[in-house]
């Protein structure tokens, strides 16, 4: 038996206890009559001793030991004489009678400790590593919990899990797909699922009526702190139901959720904002409604005062920046300097500064005292705040003072990781126009259903089709999204002649869908939560690779594997694949 406890379970319960522990050790303090090892399994640490009274081959045995070494350690468990509050195990040590060295260790190439000395890309590298400290190692668990909760709670909704294939046809919308190349089938090529869509509702006609899975899906897009090129989804797809009815299931099941792994309890129905209100009071589809800063248009006050910026924009918004008004113009410079950044693209930033005696503008030459308090009290300022506004088209306008709200936010210090404010978002357009390619695009997919009291503008006016579409959104992130689905063969033969394809196009594409809705398809909609963004939302961290054991830095690179890499010729022979040069 090579433990007989863990190195996180001893208590001073077990006092007067001969124990065998096993694990990795941390540190080494030797103080010449006695050495202290802090022993460390994934339950915990353990203080190790070894006094001058000790048998003689323990003593002999730690003079040895190092660093990450793996030991075991066979003693009895005392009492320590100076506890340690900040250790669940700090009130006892465990003297050593026998020391058995299992493994040596090379010196880490980082500390493997609560805080790690080590940058992203050196630990990386050695993930393996880094899975050791007690971060991560909280991050695994947690998962591990969500997973549990997950399956339990929709398991005793009736929901089935169902695993769906991983290498599937390519899709024609969407993210690029990473394609596999068949050695069977010569020069044809199978594609990594970036959502298993098609599938569950496949299951919906085969008459599986409540689906889920917790799957692995793949996108080759560029990354960011949010996105991997391999991902986890909750993936979820239920028959004869309404929006209505997927929003019911899916907020008792995030109530669940926060209730069991957080141990917060949301009593009040979540918000659900339409689309166009989330764009215009906060610039998002997915805001963050942690404090407030809601935007508010003042066009009709702003418009024909002979300032030009103002008068030649389509579009004038701004929000009041909570007891901001001692802002100093230095603040204010790189507030300007921000929203200027290329991947913003604002211009200009206009201000108002609000006090009790009054108010100060950016713009004072071109408007009156009177005219400059309107447009604040326009956007709920009172006095201790500042008024940003900017100007242009309607929604890069928009977006464009999202960044700079969210920006001020986070230096007010009302981004609270550990505050959740939670929301559905709903009434999204159901196309998009793209003015490159002048054509339309479906916002979701080509098999979200128009909300029905739309679809008599399908023909004359597409933009203005609303989707029976729905986000849950939480703290400024989109964690999930879903739609009611197309299951009127012609309602489908119309959605894919508006987003330009050709029946011949659709038949080769999606025929089997097609195909398979002609044996009778039922009413169904679902939605998909992304695991890694609810992991490390639950976390408290901006970051998704926190919560993948084996994640792939920001070039989608695995620079442990070293992967992607080269293959051999015969590899490629086997595949009828030929390399070209990049330039070529």
């Amino acid at each position: 038996m090579y433990r007989t406890h863990t190195c996180g379970c001893l208590r001073a319960c077990n006092v007067n206890q001969t124990v065998t522990l096993a694990g990795w050790v941390q540190k080494v303090r030797n103080l010449g009559a006695m050495t202290f090892i802090d022993l460390r399994d994934r339950y915990g640490i353990t203080q190790i001793v070894v006094e001058e009274h000790s048998p003689a081959e323990a003593r002999e045995t730690v003079c040895r030991v190092g660093r990450e070494w793996v030991i075991q350690v066979v003693g009895k468990v005392v009492e320590r004489q100076s506890k340690n509050p900040k250790m669940p195990t700090g009130d006892i040590e465990v003297t050593a009678e026998k020391v058995a060295i299992l493994h040596e260790a090379e010196v880490p190439p980082f500390t493997i400790e609560e805080v790690s000395d080590g940058g992203d890309d050196l630990r990386m590298k050695y993930r393996y590593l880094d899975l050791r400290r007690p971060p991560l190692q909280r991050n695994m668990i947690l998962r591990h919990k969500m997973a549990q909760e997950i399956r339990r709670f929709l398991s005793d909704e009736g929901f089935l899990e169902i695993e769906t294939p991983c290498l599937v046809g390519s899709t024609p919308e969407g993210a690029r797909d990473f394609v596999v190349p068949s050695r069977m089938s010569p020069n044809q090529f199978y594609a990594l699922p970036q959502s298993p869509q098609t599938l569950k509702q496949l299951l919906m006609v085969a008459g599986y009526d409540k689906y889920f899975q917790i799957v692995r899906c793949f996108r080759d897009e560029d990354l960011r702190a949010d996105r991997q090129p391999e991902f986890t989804q909750i993936d979820c797809e239920m028959s004869f139901v309404e929006q209505e009815d997927v929003l019911e299931i899916f907020e008792r099941w995030a109530k669940h959720m926060f209730r069991h792994v957080m141990g917060i309890e949301l009593t009040e129905p979540l918000r659900r904002m339409p689309w166009i209100e989330a764009m215009e009071k906060y610039g998002s589809d997915k805001p963050d409604l942690r404090f407030g800063m809601e935007f508010a248009e003042i066009t009709d006050l702003a418009k024909g005062h002979g300032f030009s910026v103002f008068d030649e924009a389509e579009y004038i918004t701004g929000f009041a920046a909570t007891g901001c008004a001692a802002y100093t113009r230095k603040q204010i410079d790189s507030l300007t300097e921000f929203v200027k950044r290329q991947q913003i693209g604002a211009k200009g930033l206009v201000w108002i500064r609000v006090a009790e005696d009054g108010v100060k503008s950016s713009i004072d030459k071109f408007y009156s005292p009177e005219e400059v308090r309107a447009m604040a009290e326009r956007c709920g300022a009172v006095a201790g705040d500042m008024v940003f506004i900017l100007c242009g088209k309607k929604f890069k306008t928009l977006t464009q003072l999202c960044a700079l709200r969210l920006e001020v936010a986070q230096q007010l210090g009302l981004r609270d990781p550990q505050k959740f404010a939670p929301l559905w978002v709903v009434d999204f357009p159901l196309f998009e126009w793209d003015d490159e390619t002048q054509r339309y695009y479906a916002v979701h997919h080509p098999f979200t259903s128009p909300k029905l009291e739309d679809v008599q503008y399908l023909d004359s006016d597409p933009g203005r089709v609303r989707a029976n579409a729905y986000d849950f959104v939480c703290n400024g992130t989109e964690i999930g999204g879903g739609s009611i689905r197309i299951h009127d063969s012609k309602l489908q033969e119309k959605m894919f002649e508006l987003l330009g394809f050709t029946p011949e196009e659709a038949q080769k594409r999606f025929g089997f869908l097609m195909n398979a809705f002609k044996y009778g398809a039922p009413p169904h909609g679902g939605l998909a939560f992304g695991f890694d963004r609810l992991c490390s939302l639950f976390g408290g961290s901006e970051s998704i690779r926190d919560y993948i054991a084996f994640p792939k830095n920001n070039a989608g690179r695995d620079v442990m594997l070293d992967a992607p890499g080269y293959i051999d010729q015969t590899q490629l022979d086997e595949l009828y694949l030929q390399l070209r040069k990049p330039e070529e």
